[in-house]
């Protein structure tokens, strides 16, 4: 699959990480799709940090993020370590313009206020699963003032903004590695755009952000997929075209599950270079796992390289060959 940017535009792609702990092996992966695409295309790799989750900040892990991708060879051209044409690059420093936003949506009817108590989201949750039914909100909130909605009880005096999703229908989009994905409307959630102390959730300002960054390849990992729907309503709702949206598959352990931190310490980049292996062989087990190399018997076929550089997974990666299904990691 051939890649460019929005009519002919620059190919701009971004790696989002939140500063909330160690660096992930899965998000170093990502990173490594978004430089390739980057090089392949003279085009530009952003970092920006997502550091609206203030409870889970941790003091130093935005700096883990940009020692794992130097120690690999990785390198971006904008971020909040070096600047660049959309600065702020740091979330938190956006607040202002994703709460306009936010009052936009709202007063365009696309998105509404909701007062709901984390108590009555909870009986409401409990109620769903008894009764078999999707798990979404009840729209309680939905067309009434702050008053109106006080004598239904379970009232909290800070609201969320929650996205009016559409009642019917389905949202179709084509992404590069899993091809044509539809989600039915009537079973999506109307999720939250604002929370109560005015930061924004992922689902508001990953689509601020990225408009306004000039992302025209959003590559991130598959567990975003179910989060899709809602940022393409976004973008329709601002009237806003969107980037190409790509997800990645998950890597997977030797028999094929769920990594974990506790069971597998590799899950932490840091573990490989304390435990001295040389960046280049990291970077070289990661590039068999994205990049296809046509066998030269057998072009339909891809074959491992021993020795993988950076230089040459650009000039050999596709999205489309990355192909859906986990990528096994075995240690």
């Amino acid at each position: 699959m051939e890649v460019s940017g929005h009519g002919g535009s620059r190919v701009r792609v971004r790696l989002a990480p939140s500063p909330t702990g160690f660096v992930h092996i899965g998000n170093v992966l990502v990173a490594l799709v978004d430089a390739a695409i980057a090089r392949k295309f003279n085009g530009a790799f952003v970092i920006r940090i997502e550091d609206t989750d203030q409870k889970r900040f941790l003091e130093g892990a935005e700096q883990l993020i940009y020692d794992s991708l130097a120690w690999l060879g990785i390198e971006w051209q904008e971020g909040p370590d070096r600047g660049g044409p959309f600065a702020p690059y740091r979330q938190s420093e956006r607040l202002p313009r994703y709460l306009e936003v936010a009052e936009q949506l709202v007063a365009q009817g696309d998105a509404y206020r909701c007062w709901c108590s984390p108590e009555r989201l909870d009986e409401m949750r409990k109620a769903q699963q008894a009764a078999k039914l999707p798990p979404k909100y009840d729209r309680l909130c939905l067309g009434k003032s702050e008053t109106e909605r006080q004598a239904f009880g379970g009232y909290t005096e800070r609201s969320v903004v929650r996205l009016r999703m559409p009642d019917t229908g389905h949202t179709t989009f084509t992404d590069p590695i899993r091809g044509e994905m539809s989600f039915e409307n009537a079973l999506l959630d109307d999720r939250v755009l604002l929370k109560s102390d005015g930061f924004p959730t992922y689902n508001l300002a990953v689509v601020v952000d990225d408009h306004e960054m000039e992302i025209t390849h959003a590559i991130r990992g598959e567990e975003w997929l179910p989060s899709t729907p809602a940022h393409l309503r976004v973008y329709e709702a601002l009237d806003w075209t969107p980037p190409v949206i790509a997800h990645t598959p998950l890597l997977l352990n030797a028999d094929r599950g769920k990594i974990s931190k506790r069971k597998h310490p590799w899950a932490n980049m840091r573990w490989f270079q304390d435990e001295g292996f040389l960046p280049e062989a990291v970077l070289n087990y990661l590039g068999n796992l994205i990049a296809f190399v046509p066998d030269a018997e057998n072009p339909q076929q891809g074959v491992a390289r021993e020795l993988f550089g950076f230089a040459e997974i650009s000039e050999h990666f596709q999205l489309g060959s990355i192909g859906p299904s986990g990528k096994v990691v075995d240690l």
